[in-house]
């Protein structure tokens, strides 16, 4: 999991609220919303790394044929218990098989990081009060799942041989180091 400082991170937001300018500068890192992008699109160069934000009612298929154009979805969490931004993370990845950068933005806690990285997200910026620590040992939590998950959608049994052992191996080491701290 790549964790984000939005203080130093590249990528920035047009910015304004009254909605998409009359024309937009095709800046390389530009992340832009749903409206913004569709302002643009018809003259956004293929060249220039573009990035979009969705709100998490946004649906992913209006922006499913588009997807080889962006380098970074963003999928923003209003609040911590909604949960809709998962559900869009699995299908840009599953479905749409979408092969960049898949960041959840907005309140987002330690303790959903591993149910990020099971449904596809790869890159988080957490809540400011919350602990990139935190979110690395949450990840150590659970070695292994018997479903599958956006990477690979086999469940256990059906993943290649050595696979289960090599969890329950990863799960006794994992346990051990917890016992000696």
């Amino acid at each position: 999991m790549h964790y984000i400082d939005l203080n130093k991170d590249r990528w920035h937001p047009l910015g304004g609220e009254d909605g998409p300018p009359v024309s937009i500068n095709p800046d390389p890192y530009l992340l832009l919303d749903l409206n913004q992008w569709h302002a643009a699109r018809a003259q956004w160069p293929a060249a220039v790394p573009v990035g979009i934000e969705l709100a998490n009612d946004d649906d992913v298929e209006h922006i499913a044929g588009d997807l080889g154009r962006f380098a970074l979805v963003a999928l923003h969490f209003p609040k911590w218990v909604d949960g809709r931004a998962y559900s869009q993370a699995r299908l840009l990845r599953s479905r749409y098989r979408f092969a960049g950068q898949v960041r959840a933005t907005g309140e987002v806690l330690a303790d959903m990081v591993p149910l990020l990285a099971r449904t596809g997200f790869d890159a988080v910026a957490l809540r400011a009060d919350q602990s990139i620590d935190t979110a690395e040992r949450a990840l150590g939590f659970f070695r292994g799942h018997y479903q599958g998950d956006a990477r690979d959608n086999r469940p256990l049994f059906a993943q290649p041989p050595g696979t289960a052992e090599a969890l329950v191996r990863r799960s006794a080491e994992f346990v051990n180091l917890g016992a000696a701290i």
